[in-house]
């Protein structure tokens, strides 16, 4: 068996890195993610409210096709109004 080659591990991670963790997102109205998001991944189309990290609020977004990748650093990701489903936290 070989190890896995990877040209990037000594390098820091950041927001602007790509994923390398990833998880799937079950919408909750009380529980927050189990870590911050860089990006969200959205299965399948549908509305998403979310709480971004540093924020006091919630925010829809709406009308997301599948597919849809949002930029955005998550601490949260509401049940109530979320109608999208497969969503996938990347981190």
């Amino acid at each position: 068996m070989t190890m896995l080659k990877d040209d990037f591990q000594a390098f820091a991670d950041s927001p602007m890195a790509p994923a390398t963790q990833c998880f799937a997102i079950t919408p909750d109205d009380v529980a927050e993610l189990p870590r911050a998001t860089k990006a969200i991944y959205i299965g399948s189309a549908g509305d998403v409210v979310l709480r971004a990290l540093n924020a006091a609020d919630d925010v829809t977004f709406r009308n997301l096709a599948a597919g849809s990748v949002l930029d955005v650093r998550a601490r949260f990701v509401r049940a109530s109004g979320t109608t999208a489903t497969d969503i996938v936290g990347m981190a």
